[in-house]
């Protein structure tokens, strides 16, 4: 399986940093692509350096490189998660304004018919952060903002990093055992 990983300028990037570590622990192949803003976060938010999280990844591309290789639908990936995704990022996505390669490369997962997965991260969200997501949503786009669960009681942030992560993966139907499932614990 190959992924492309994009990580824009949202609070959250440990999302995007925990996807990529449980990818490579389960030799996912990851193509990463950081916006300058999701960079810059990861220090402010994070403990991680950005030469941690590109050594993560299997390929980097730069975001402002237009002719890498997953700005092309000839170039073969099973998917892509954004993680977190911005909504400057969501709004490029919904009206085809491929302005980044994060939004090229999600553009292109788009016209090829492959499946996108959203980890959306706004709060409270307007009607146009609204009508974007259901613009997408109703082309098969996942949309999934990283939503807290109690159910599994997580008991540290970790827990719920990780819950998120799972619920992106579980839509690769990629095995892990990042949460409990509900009904067995």
């Amino acid at each position: 399986m190959k992924l492309i990983i994009g990580i824009t300028g949202s609070t959250g990037v440990i999302y995007g940093i925990r996807m990529l570590e449980i990818l490579k622990k389960l030799n996912i192949e990851t193509h990463l692509i950081m916006s300058e803003w999701g960079a810059k976060c990861i220090p402010m938010e994070t403990e991680f350096t950005v030469d941690y999280v590109k050594s993560l990844a299997t390929n980097v591309s730069d975001e402002k490189n237009m002719a890498a290789s997953v700005s092309s639908g000839t170039h073969r990936i099973d998917g892509m998660i954004v993680a977190p995704c911005s909504m400057k990022t969501l709004a490029a996505i919904a009206n085809g304004y491929d302005d980044t390669l994060v939004a090229r490369a999600a553009g292109v997962t788009i016209k090829e018919s492959r499946k996108l997965i959203l980890m959306v991260r706004e709060t409270p969200l307007s009607a146009i952060h609204l009508e974007n997501m259901l613009k997408l949503s109703r082309l098969g786009i996942v949309i999934l903002p990283p939503v807290t669960e109690f159910y599994t009681k997580p008991q540290s942030i970790d827990d719920i990093v990780n819950h998120g992560v799972g619920k992106c993966l579980d839509q690769f139907d990629i095995e892990h055992n990042l949460y409990p499932r509900w009904g067995t614990s």
